[in-house]
């Protein structure tokens, strides 16, 4: 009898651990499931915004300026040629120094020439140095242009919302999911922040803060990566990574990685979810006229990172 009870016991025992092993094993699936949906609609929303009318596929031309008037518009004569269809002559981009100033043609800005949304009016643009985001927007038909600054140049860029690029999109190359390409990292402050300098594919450079680095592991080994604050104002890291899938599957230069911040804060250690299926191709991938930062030397990995988005030319 007592023999008989031990083992009733045991049976009881082994049947609660396979009642436990069923719901762990459904609450794994049901967050992998959970996690390859999120996963999809991320894909799905990058290829959304790729394809907006001002997004990378729009862009058709990066024109530098030179010192003095530079007119710009589809006739012969003008120094900056936008594509057939726009007006004969548009305007001129006078550079004087640091100071871009948007000065009339001849005959007047053209009708429908905006500024920002509003009719065009000759004056100096605001121009941030190495970031676009805050830039005057100058729009015609279907063109949207800006002037950036690289470095010590100022260039004219411009995007077409009916671009070969946007009628010809055949979507997007990706590896397929693995979790084992979702880790979590160590995340190491830096107190105080250092900074790093980026070069870029077109020659110029800048220097971007650099709040810590994240510390993980992969297949036995430990890594380290260190990620830029592009936009202080946005709780957002920002990784640009290589790795060695870029001689074969993915875009040669480089890769990036978004994240948000770690779970105590930069100035404190913490941890850090690091999603390798979201890597994601810089706007040059696409587009020959993008500007694009490469890793610096830390960030360029000795192993292959074979998930997230593959090239897009082949």
């Amino acid at each position: 009898m007592e023999n008989d009870s031990a083992i009733y016991r045991l049976l009881k025992v082994v049947a609660f651990l396979c009642v436990i092993c069923a719901l762990l094993a459904t609450t794994s699936r049901s967050q992998d499931g959970a996690w390859q949906r999120d996963l999809a609609d991320w894909r799905a929303q990058h290829a959304v915004e790729l394809q907006k009318p001002d997004g990378w596929l729009a862009l058709v031309g990066l024109e530098w300026l030179k010192p003095g008037d530079n007119s710009f518009g589809s006739a012969a004569d003008n120094k900056i040629h936008l594509p057939i269809g726009a007006p004969r002559h548009l305007g001129v981009l006078h550079l004087e120094g640091t100071v871009v100033s948007l000065r009339s043609p001849s005959g007047g800005f053209p009708e429908g020439f905006l500024i920002d949304g509003k009719p065009a009016a000759p004056q100096a643009l605001h121009i941030d140095s190495d970031s676009d985001k805050n830039d005057p927007r100058l729009t015609i038909g279907t063109l949207t242009m800006y002037v950036i600054s690289r470095g010590e140049r100022f260039g004219l860029r411009i995007k077409d919302s009916k671009s070969m690029a946007l009628s010809s999109f055949h979507g997007l190359r990706w590896y397929p999911p693995n979790a084992r390409y979702r880790v979590t990292a160590r995340w190491i402050p830096y107190n105080p922040p250092k900074s790093t300098t980026l070069a870029t594919l077109i020659g110029t450079s800048y220097s971007q803060p650099v709040p810590g680095a994240a510390e993980f592991m992969l297949a036995g080994k430990t890594y380290r990566l260190e990620p830029v604050l592009e936009d202080p104002a946005e709780a957002k890291l920002f990784f640009i990574i290589r790795d060695t899938t870029s001689t074969s599957t993915t875009y040669g230069a480089c890769r990036f990685l978004y994240t948000g911040f770690p779970d105590h804060g930069l100035p404190q250690p913490g941890k850090l979810v690091l999603d390798f299926n979201q890597l994601e191709n810089p706007p040059c991938a696409y587009t020959p006229y993008a500007t694009c930062p490469l890793p610096p030397p830390g960030n360029r990995l000795p192993i292959p990172i074979p998930v997230g988005e593959k090239g897009y030319h082949d």
